[in-house]
């Protein structure tokens, strides 16, 4: 029977999901894995795609987007395996076969709830990929390329959809952390997230990720820090964004800025009422966790 369920979200994005289809499914070799994709609204096509020429995946579709994150909870909760990787449909595997050094990592590491992958971001992968890293317990874990213990994942409540986009990772560590599970870095196993991330301050959605970023970062603050650091922790996250934004002319970030503090302003009510916060005990051995390892990059680029 398959151990491990791969979840993709997709939006009108068919073109990236066809590569990503074929390249795991080369990647993956004679790995027993089943498959749940979530179409979010498209309108190019992919629902038909796919059901034509994958009728084996389980594929949900929502006739109107509902979000990222609303889709990651449809698919988790129907997760019917031990684990479930997510990643997005612009991710691949360049790890063959990775499954089984994945699943031998979580049966060695018997609290460990999830699994972040090391992440390439870039439209090119480099020619050298060979890494030195050690796999190590972390904070939090990437989006693009993680693997959760289905266990640990019915432990805590689902990621937090009114979010809509960024922070759920972190959302779900927090959780994880006060349910003493484990967060881990396995940089055995690359993925390949092929974004420009250079090129994302240029596209159309530039003001509105900087106010989904910057709201969900203020909204975890509220949720989880202990009441006496939230005011200097959000005081000092606007700083940092007008020095190294609004100063230098950013406009488009001043404008991200003011629409992510009235949306914080309209949901103080729901997050006093869903916090759950950190002692400051808990949160100063929170605190001295590795931050996530986001981006990698080989060393002679």
């Amino acid at each position: 029977m398959a151990q491990f369920t791969i979840l993709i979200t997709t939006r009108n994005r068919l073109e990236d999901l066809k590569y990503t289809l074929q390249i795991n499914e080369a990647k993956l070799g004679d790995s027993d894995v089943e498959y749940i994709i979530c179409d979010d609204g498209s309108n190019d096509g992919t629902y038909d795609y796919v059901s034509s020429n994958y009728p084996k995946i389980k594929l949900l579709r929502n006739e109107t987007s509902k979000g990222l994150i609303y889709c990651r909870n449809q698919m988790m909760n129907l997760v019917k395996t031990a684990y479930a990787i997510s990643i997005d449909d612009d991710s691949h595997f360049v790890t063959n076969n990775p499954i089984p050094s994945i699943e031998a990592y979580f049966n060695a590491h018997p609290r460990c709830a999830v699994v972040g992958f090391r992440i390439f971001w870039g439209k090119e992968m480099p020619f050298v990929n060979i890494n030195q890293e050690k796999p190590s317990i972390m904070k939090s874990y990437v989006g693009c390329g993680h693997v959760f213990r289905i266990n640990a994942w019915n432990s805590i409540p689902d990621y937090p959809d009114w979010f809509i986009f960024y922070g759920e990772e972190d959302f779900a560590s927090y959780h994880l952390f006060k349910k003493e599970w484990e967060v881990h870095y396995l940089p055995d196993v690359l993925v390949h997230h092929r974004v420009d991330l250079k090129g994302r301050k240029h596209s159309k959605d530039y003001r509105l990720r900087i106010r989904r970023a910057l709201r969900s970062g203020w909204f975890l603050y509220l949720l989880f820090y202990p009441v006496g650091l939230v005011p200097k922790k959000i005081l000092y996250s606007l700083w940092m964004q007008f020095k190294t934004k609004v100063f230098k002319g950013d406009f488009r970030a001043f404008i991200a800025i003011l629409q992510a503090l009235g949306d914080l302003i309209l949901n103080v009510p729901r997050l006093i009422k869903k916090s759950d916060r950190l002692s400051n005990e808990e949160f100063k051995k929170y605190s001295k966790l590795p931050a996530a390892k986001l981006y990698w990059k080989p060393k002679d680029l």
